[in-house]
C-alpha cells in the first residue's frame, strides 16, 4: 500500500524579535574536516500532539532570538573559510500532513513506508544545501502523531549542539520565556591549529549494508560481567558493544591478517576544554574529537571481546594527551591521519546528545531515526530502542553485501535471542535526486 503526504506549507520562521547582525567566524573544530558542510538528517517521532507544527513553529521563532545565529546562513569568507552571516532570515519550515496513522506505518519502523525524502524538508528556493544551518518539517498522522524532520548543517553544530537548541524550543513550547541552558558561541576562543594535516582518506570502494540489530540489555550486562570478572575492572555499554561489531566486522571480512584495521568512535570533549569554554555550559559549536585504534586484522580476530574493551579504554585514557597534543597542531594526534579502509569502524554514541528526551508538550519520542546516505563510510550509531523495548538498537552500515551472512552469525554469536532486522536501502536511503 502507498500513503501519501502533502506538504500543507512551507516558509521560514524567522526570529520573533530584532537579533544582532554581521557575520561571525567559526571555530577551528567547527572548519575541519571540510567535508563537514553538509546536511545531517533524522526523522522524530511523537505518538500524541495537539497542533504541533503550530506549536513547535511559534517555539521556534521564540528559541531564535537567543540562538541567532541559527536564523542566518553559511558564507565563505574571503579567506575561502566559511564563516556565519547573521542575517535574521530565520528556519525554512514545513508544514506536512500524512494520508495514514503511524500504525498504518509501523511507527516509522524499517524499512520506512514512506520515502524519507517526504518527511524531510528542501532548503527554500533562494538557499543552497550546503549554506543552510537548520532546517524542520512537522508531518502530521491522522492517529494525532506526528513526525519531525531534522536537517542540520554539521559545519555549524555537532548532535550535542543541535540537541541543546532543540531543547530550547521544547521548553519554549511549554511555556518557557528563556531556554533553561543560556547558549553561548564562544567560537573565537576555541585554539586554531598552526596547519590542518589531513582531509579525511576513503579507501572503500564497494557499498556497505544498512541494518538495525536490537540487542537483549540482559545480554550486554553479561558481557560486561564477564569483563569485570576477568580484570576487575568495570567498563561501559558503549565498549562492549563496540568491541563486539568491531570485532565482527573483522572476523567476517576477507582481508590479509596482517593489514591494519581501525575503529574510531566520536567523543564529546567538552570536559576537557574547561579553561576554555563557559562552565556553566551552553556551547553548541562542534567539539568532538575522534578517538582511534589501530591493530592488525589478526589481532583484532584471535583477541578475546575483553583484550579489545581494553584497548578500546586505553584509547579513552590516551585522550586528553592526544586531543591537547591536536590543538597544538601536532600532526601524530590528528584524528583524520588513519584512512577509512574496509574492516574500518566509526562509532557514534546517539543516546547521549538528547534527542530521546525531547519533549514539546506531550510527552517523549517513540523513537528517533538518523539517517544517512553515506554508502561507502563504515557507521555504527548506537541509539535508545522504541519506547516499548527493553534493549540496545545499533544501526549500522560496515559490511558489504557478501559478507552481511557471516558478520550476522559473528554477532548472534551473543545471544540466541539477538534481533535483527534488514531493510533496503531503496526504503530507508533513497539516493538524492
Amino acid at each position: 500500500m502507498r500513503f501519501s503526504v502533502t506538504k500543507l506549507a512551507q516558509a521560514l520562521v524567522p526570529p520573533y524579535e530584532p537579533t544582532p547582525t554581521g557575520n561571525l567566524t567559526l571555530s577551528s573544530m567547527d572548519r575541519y574536516p571540510r567535508g563537514c558542510r553538509y546536511l545531517y538528517d533524522s526523522i522524530h517521532v511523537f505518538g500524541h500532539g495537539e497542533e504541533p507544527a503550530k506549536v513547535i513553529r511559534e517555539a521556534l521563532s521564540r528559541a531564535l532570538v537567543p540562538y541567532y545565529p541559527i536564523a542566518g546562513r553559511l558564507v565563505d569568507s574571503d579567506q575561502g573559510e566559511p564563516e556565519v552571516a547573521c542575517t535574521g532570515d530565520g528556519v525554512w519550515f514545513v508544514e506536512a500532513s500524512a494520508s495514514c496513522n503511524l500504525g498504518d506505518v509501523n511507527h516509522l519502523e524499517r524499512p520506512l513506508m514512506i520515502p524519507k525524502q517526504l518527511l524531510l524538508p528542501c532548503p527554500s528556493p533562494e538557499t543552497k544545501e550546503r549554506d543552510a544551518i537548520l532546517l524542520m518539517q512537522v508531518t502530521g498522522f491522522t492517529c494525532g502523531g506526528f513526525a519531525l524532520g531534522i536537517r542540520f548543517n554539521h559545519a555549524f553544530f555537532d548532535g550535542t549542539g543541535v540537541g541543546q537548541f532543540l531543547k530550547a524550543v521544547a521548553e519554549m513550547a511549554k511555556g518557557l520565556a528563556r531556554p533553561t541552558v543560556e547558549p553561548i558561541w564562544c567560537r573565537e576562543a576555541i585554539p586554531n591549529p598552526p596547519r590542518l594535516y589531513n582531509e579525511p582518506k576513503l579507501l572503500i570502494t564497494s557499498p556497505l549494508e544498512l541494518f538495525v540489530l536490537d540487542l537483549s540489555l540482559d545480554h550486554v550486562h553479561q558481557m560486561k560481567s564477564k569483563f569485570t570478572k576477568e580484570t576487575s575492572r568495570i567498563c561501559t555499554k558503549f565498549e562492549v558493544l563496540t568491541a563486539k561489531v568491531w570485532q565482527s566486522l573483522v572476523r567476517a571480512i576477507n582481508l590479509d591478517p596482517h593489514v591494519d584495521v581501525c575503529l574510531i568512535f566520536t567523543t564529546n570533549v567538552r570536559h576537557l576544554m574547561q579553561q576554555i569554554l563557559p562552565p556553566e555550559g551552553g556551547y553548541y559549536g562542534n567539539c568532538m574529537y575522534r578517538a582511534t585504534v589501530t591493530a592488525t586484522r589478526g589481532k583484532i580476530t584471535n583477541a578475546s571481546l575483553v583484550e579489545i574493551v581494553s584497548l578500546i579504554q586505553e584509547a579513552k585514557d590516551e585522550l586528553m594527551s592526544r586531543f591537547s597534543k591536536w590543538l597544538m597542531g601536532d600532526p601524530a594526534a590528528d584524528p583524520f591521519k588513519e584512512p577509512l579502509r574496509y574492516g574500518s569502524l566509526w562509532v557514534t554514541d546517539w543516546t547521549r546528545v538528547g534527542f530521546s528526551e525531547l519533549d514539546y508538550g506531550w510527552g517523549g519520542p517513540v523513537h528517533v531515526v538518523p539517517l544517512s546516505d553515506t554508502e561507502f563510510v563504515p557507521l555504527c550509531f548506537i541509539l535508545k530502542p522504541p519506547a516499548a523495548k527493553q534493549s540496545v538498537r545499533l544501526m549500522t552500515r560496515c559490511v558489504a553485501k557478501e559478507h552481511l551472512p557471516s558478520f550476522l552469525d559473528h554477532m548472534n554469536s551473543i545471544s540466541a535471542s539477538t534481533v535483527l532486522n534488514q531493510f533496503e536501502d531503496e526504503y530507508f536511503c533513497p539516493k538524492s535526486e
